[in-house]
């Protein structure tokens, strides 16, 4: 298991503009040859943009962008057509394929965080695609099959413990609280790559909220 600290995020974005970002893996001018991806996944993003910030249209292609929000409304837009609000509790995928170019914003009056995961899919290209799942369920896991990938949802009380997927490999992100993971105390922003797990559980040591990816090998 190899635990990353939020501490140890690479910070980007444009603060004067309202963005701030933190990114768990090699981006831009932060370039890493030794932390490239993690099983399929390449980014782990945490974004905060104010309130009228955003980042205006740019393109993506052969990845599946999941945005997880934590707090406030994201706009969204793209080219294929699609312009939605993604709030606290959805799960939005955008799979840009081949090409697709979007805009997300802030247009909401309060502060907006979010948090981005990048992943690759098996076969690059074809047509891009968008879905959105409002208010998902701890109890039902997020399926991306371009990326042979599955995200589970934990939002946990004191002690709770929480079975960790026996996968090739598991990207464990601590949205909120704080979690104990093979002896390891875990807290906001921090993140765990775990190899074949077996048998691991997660323990909440206060509230806390964990997103679990189970990635194939």
């Amino acid at each position: 298991m190899d635990v990353r600290r939020a501490a140890e995020r690479y910070p980007g974005g444009e603060p004067e503009a309202g963005i701030e970002s933190r990114h768990a893996f090699s981006f831009g001018p932060h370039y890493d040859p030794d932390n490239l991806r993690f099983g399929a996944v390449l980014a782990c993003n945490e974004e905060r943009l104010a309130p009228g910030a955003g980042f205006d249209e740019h393109p993506h292609s052969h990845t599946e962008i999941v945005t997880w929000v934590v707090e406030g409304e994201l706009t969204h837009r793209d080219s294929q057509g699609h312009e939605t609000v993604v709030r606290p509790g959805d799960v939005q995928r955008l799979s840009s394929a081949a090409g697709v170019r979007h805009v997300e914003r802030n247009d909401g009056p309060v502060p907006l965080t979010f948090v981005q995961m990048w992943l690759a899919p098996l076969e690059p290209g074809g047509t891009p695609a968008y879905e959105i799942v409002r208010g998902i369920a701890d109890s039902t896991p997020y399926a991306v099959p371009q990326a042979g990938a599955l995200l589970h949802v934990r939002r946990l009380v004191p002690g709770e413990r929480t079975a960790v997927p026996d996968a090739a490999y598991v990207y464990a992100h601590v949205v909120r609280g704080e979690v104990r993971l093979a002896g390891q105390e875990l807290g906001p922003g921090d993140s765990a790559r775990v190899t074949r797990p077996k048998g691991l559980e997660a323990v909440a040591v206060g509230t806390a909220e964990l997103l679990l990816w189970e990635l194939s090998g």
